[in-house]
């Protein structure tokens, strides 16, 4: 799947960046209105972790992104 790097806005909670309320995409802000899915990725050899989320957005897109901990940036995984 492509990836692209977003921008987010996101509650903070004792982890850091946990929980996105906007999605910046394209310069455009898009309310999280509803969290669809939520889950954590690890690579085994790496140990890289990644927080994902499917949420739907204010305009009534589905997104799935992701937080990157180890590069501490947002993605858009959009399908092939």
């Amino acid at each position: 799947m492509p990836e692209e790097k977003i921008g987010v806005i996101a509650y903070s909670g004792y982890r850091g960046e946990e929980t996105p309320r906007k999605i910046i995409l394209h310069g455009d802000p898009i309310e999280v209105v509803e969290f669809l899915d939520r889950w954590v990725e690890e690579e085994s050899v790496s140990r890289a972790r990644k927080r994902f989320f499917r949420v739907k957005g204010s305009e009534g897109a589905i997104h799935k992104i992701y937080y990157d901990e180890g590069i501490l940036e947002w993605f858009l995984k959009t399908e092939d």
